[in-house]
């Protein structure tokens, strides 16, 4: 055997190797496919969920909304997108600091895959509609 034939056998063993070691590494467990699926359930507001905003220093709940609700924690707010009757939706921008926080529930269990991520293809966002005047 050459050298040039040993070399290609050790980088394609290596190769091998790595890619066993990523599958491996990349495994996924029940809960964290089912978790995955649930938050790509919510951010297309088929999961109904209550959002509390709370006062730390007095225990009161500031405001509380429920629906079928994405969030999106961003630096010192909580937004909040909810899908209203009728097809409209409402964005809430909740303040966060050092005297509040918020607790996010899910109303109802949700039927979801923990052996497949889901993937959701919407060809209109990639061929956008133009409005013409």
């Amino acid at each position: 055997m050459n050298i040039t034939s040993r070399r290609a056998k050790q980088v394609t063993a290596t190769l091998a190797a790595l890619t066993v070691i990523g599958t491996v590494s990349g495994c996924s467990t029940d809960a964290d496919v089912v978790s995955q699926n649930l938050s790509k359930a919510a951010d297309q507001f088929e999961i109904g969920r209550r959002v509390v905003f709370i006062n730390n220093v007095t225990g009161t709940y500031e405001l509380t909304i429920e629906g079928l609700c994405n969030i999106v924690t961003e630096e010192n707010q909580l937004e909040v997108t909810c899908k209203a009757a009728g097809g409209e939706y409402k964005k809430h921008f909740l303040g966060l600091n050092e005297t509040t926080t918020y607790v996010v529930e899910q109303l109802e269990g949700a039927n979801v895959s923990a052996d497949h991520y889901r993937v959701i293809f919407k060809p209109e966002v990639i061929v956008p509609d133009i409005d013409r005047p």
